[in-house]
């Protein structure tokens, strides 16, 4: 099979070597320093003592590969919501997109059976920019657990787990994604087809909506959070309202879960959330995929959230403050045509 890893960061290098390694035909977009490092030696992923090497394509442009059987998404929200049209000469009539990528996706609404089926949200699609450049039927979900890091330009850790959750927007058992989890098998990764991927999105989600902007407003670890008393009541309360947001969009996840959540949190000792990284290292931050579109989903849902309403304002205020943040555009819902 023909893949291409579009942004081949931490998870998107792990994907790239692993899946190279297995007998796949993989090219990388990347850039900068990190893309040069490749081009010249290699991508390498440690793991543990052991040290693996692969030589493949890699490209900072697209247009240097042709069509791809399936093209992986490893970006940012925000830095895939910005090179929408990019992906143009990777796709032929069967192409499949697998959206690697933290919060709730730009496909969301498409064939999910609801009353907002066919909608997009503004927080992480304006104008429907990827839904029509790339098409939502070409959308493959997926959620990623491993915690991998770039240790310098070309070398990438994998620290923990190997699991990549997928699933159609459609909730169908189709051969492309029964093909895709063989192939990711057969790589080394942990692949479940889940029925309802968006399930999964949510309860990633939950961790994500709260333990994201409290670290950047108080710079603590994640086991800080989850074992200060004040804030790990905060975690809770921001919870409970994601997860009514979602029991209004028919995601019913057990509030037992928030508890394993928080207990699954606190063994991650010293691990700084993402937006805190990037708030340090001076990188834009992810605030719309995790936050502004759950803050969104109430509003349409009619479901109050003034929790995350609270850690929304703030953590943008803290975000703009440090030049590290400009929404795509304001919330609200739009029709796609």
């Amino acid at each position: 099979m023909k893949i291409c890893i579009f942004g081949a960061g931490a998870i998107g290098s792990y994907l790239a070597v692993e899946l190279a390694l297995s007998g796949q035909d993989v090219c990388v977009i990347a850039r900068g320093a990190h893309l040069r490092a490749i081009q010249k030696h290699g991508l390498t992923l440690l793991i543990g003592d052991q040290e693996k090497n692969v030589r493949l394509p890699a490209s900072d442009r697209a247009s240097d590969f042709d069509h791809q059987d399936y093209v992986f998404c490893a970006l940012k929200a925000h830095q895939a919501y910005a090179c929408a049209e990019d992906f143009a000469p990777l796709l032929g009539a069967d192409t499949a997109v697998i959206t690697a990528m933290n919060g709730i996706p730009w496909w969301y609404f498409y064939k999910d059976g609801s009353e907002f089926e066919g909608r997009h949200l503004n927080s992480v699609d304006p104008h429907g920019r990827q839904w029509k450049a790339i098409g939502a039927h070409r959308a493959i979900g997926c959620v990623v657990d491993p915690a991998c890091e770039i240790i310098e330009p070309g070398i990438v850790a994998h620290n923990q787990f190997k699991r990549f959750q997928i699933g159609e927007p459609d909730r169908s058992n189709s051969k492309r994604v029964r093909d895709l989890s063989a192939i990711l098998i057969n790589a080394g990764f942990e692949a479940p087809v889940r029925e309802d991927i968006r399930w999964s999105v949510w309860l990633k989600l939950w961790g994500n909506v709260c333990f994201n902007p409290i670290s950047v407003l108080t710079e603590a670890t994640l086991d800080q959070i989850v074992t200060d008393r004040s804030l790990r009541e905060l975690c809770i309360v921001t919870m409970q309202e994601a997860r009514h947001v979602a029991s209004a969009l028919q995601i019913d996840i057990g509030e037992h879960m928030i508890e394993r959540r928080l207990t699954a949190a606190g063994q991650a000792t010293g691990h700084k959330m993402s937006m805190l990284q990037d708030l340090e290292r001076g990188r834009p931050m992810e605030i719309d995929a995790l936050i502004t579109s759950v803050h969104e989903l109430g509003r349409m849902t009619g479901v109050n959230t003034p929790q995350v309403d609270i850690l929304h304002a703030l953590v943008v205020a803290r975000g703009r403050q440090a030049g590290l943040y400009e929404p795509l555009m304001t919330s609200g819902l739009a029709l796609v045509s």
